[in-house]
């Protein structure tokens, strides 16, 4: 029997009541194995206005009520961590261990929301006239929402509704139709750990369920990570119906290697930056810079490791890799492969074609591994979001640079060296949101922000950190006198008020 995935709201499970439902796969056999029922206009409307009336006495509770529950929440997520992976694997094809890690990220933004209390302290400056004091305070906004991808159906949510309803918000979760089950056991967690009804709610859906989000009067701000083209979409959207919005898009993170690099070190950053989660992560090393005469023989290391990656279902213990989410974004990801020649590109390793004994139906494709990718080429100018590197050569440091910073992307960079001047230089020069020095993958830790720059974000908060507590709040200032007992009454004064 096929399992049914329904929406939770007001603090349990809400049945689909539109009729339409969507398919959910497992990647490993190309099985449907779950429907997601898909919210209409009036079931988005239900789970705001639940988050609305929670807010009511969720948005003036005390800091000890909302941090004592998601200590519990942390117990629990803890508790459940092994669970929640097998969820994300049976449905997003990630293997065991790379799902368990997305766990622990997120449980990091829990850790930062138990601690909420040092976040919202506020400021106070006394007897900044006489007997008037002035205090800047920061206060909830009410319902807020997120819409999360695919890719990290745990993590990125988390990213969100922590920091958000330990502000004193309320939360309606838009996640991923192509794999919601982890979502739906994270609601069922908050609500054991004592989440009031309707403070977290979660609906499932495609544009319909996205637009009221959206354009719904209730809804404060949005919150988002996917593709480019839906951030833009989503920030001029929600944006034009007066809505905060913080809008992460997508990604062609560079590596410079430079001559005097460890090779070795980086063909394995290389390979494990590229390849890891299938190369559907926001953060994949998608293209290899070059510097110098290192090319060829930093090509050769990266093709060696490549090739012993083993991929199977992400089940299977000793699966490194898995399937990609669909067969549609498969036959994507492969048609970059397949026209990298005829646009100047080498192949050096070629995973089109690729599949898995017993599980010939899985959305399989192997590892590719172009090499001398002019930036012309479609392999390098879009975020292909699967298991396919790009070589570029470049004969100086200034020159790859300036491929870097040409490009319309601005999220993650990182170069591989032992001259300290030079990534110096580069941490400063490089036009990106987030860098790494001898580090492939600069996901920052909880509390420092995670976003890009230029075409990878759109509006002016990173998300989780210090900006993710200023997105879920608006700040106040309150101007206080009282006057002495010992005064009497001045009378009316009708002058511009004074300082002193």
């Amino acid at each position: 029997m096929t399992k049914i995935v329904n929406h939770w709201i007001g603090g349990k499970t809400a049945e689909g009541a539109s009729g339409t439902y969507g398919p959910v796969t497992n990647p490993a056999t190309g099985e449907v194995t779950t429907k997601v029922a898909f919210a209409s206009v009036e079931e988005v409307d239900a789970a705001v206005a639940a988050a609305k009336e929670a807010f009511r006495t969720w948005g003036q509770s005390s800091l000890a009520q909302r941090t004592s529950i998601l200590f519990k929440f942390r117990a629990l997520l803890d508790a459940h961590r092994d669970e929640i992976a097998e969820l994300i694997t049976a449905e997003h094809g990630k293997v065991h261990s790379d799902a368990l890690g997305e766990v622990a990220r997120g449980l990091e933004i829990v850790d930062l929301a138990c601690g909420i209390n040092v976040q919202l302290k506020g400021e106070l400056s006394t007897q900044v006239a006489s007997r008037v004091d002035v205090a800047s305070i920061r206060r909830p906004l009410g319902v807020v929402a997120g819409i999360t991808p695919f890719n990290f159906p745990a993590m990125v949510p988390m990213w969100m509704f922590p920091l958000a309803i330990a502000c004193g918000n309320t939360f309606v979760l838009k996640p991923s139709e192509k794999d919601p089950s982890a979502s739906v056991r994270l609601a069922e967690l908050l609500a054991e750990a004592g989440l009031p009804e309707g403070v977290f709610n979660v609906v499932h859906g495609d544009k319909v369920a996205v637009d009221r989000l959206l354009e719904h009067p209730d809804v404060k701000a949005v919150s988002f990570v996917g593709s480019t083209p839906i951030a833009r979409y989503i920030h001029t959207t929600a944006s034009a119906n007066g809505k905060r919005v913080q809008a992460l898009g997508g990604a062609k993170n560079h590596m410079l290697v430079l001559p005097d690099a460890d090779l070795d070190a980086a063909a394995d950053a290389a390979v494990s930056a590229a390849y890891g989660s299938a190369g559907e992560r926001c953060m994949a090393i998608s293209a290899v810079v070059a510097v110098g005469a290192i090319g060829d023989e930093l090509v050769e290391k990266i093709r060696e490791r490549a090739e012993k990656i083993k991929i199977g279902p992400g089940d299977d213990p000793t699966s490194e890799m898995g399937p990609l989410i669909t067969a549609t974004h498969r036959d994507k990801v492969a048609s970059y492969v397949a026209g990298a020649a005829d646009e100047g590109a080498e192949v050096v390793l070629d995973g089109t074609g690729y599949s898995v004994d017993g599980f010939e139906n899985g959305h399989w494709i192997g590892i590719s591994l172009l090499d001398k990718v002019p930036t012309t080429a479609k392999a390098y100018q879009d975020e292909i979001f699967g298991p396919v590197l790009c070589v570029l050569r470049a004969e100086t440091y200034e020159e790859a640079l300036d491929l870097v910073n040409a490009s319309p992307f601005g999220n993650g960079t990182a170069i591989f060296t032992r001259d300290g001047g030079a990534a110096r230089r580069f941490q400063l020069e490089v036009e990106a949101g987030m860098v790494g020095v001898n580090v492939p993958i600069p996901v920052p830790v909880g509390y420092h922000s995670f976003g890009g720059w230029k075409d990878s974000l759109f509006g002016d908060h990173h998300i989780y950190g210090n900006d993710g507590t200023h997105f879920y709040t608006r700040g106040k200032v309150v101007t206080t006198r009282w006057p002495d007992p010992a005064d009497a009454p001045s009378g009316v004064d009708l002058g511009f008020p004074r300082n002193h």
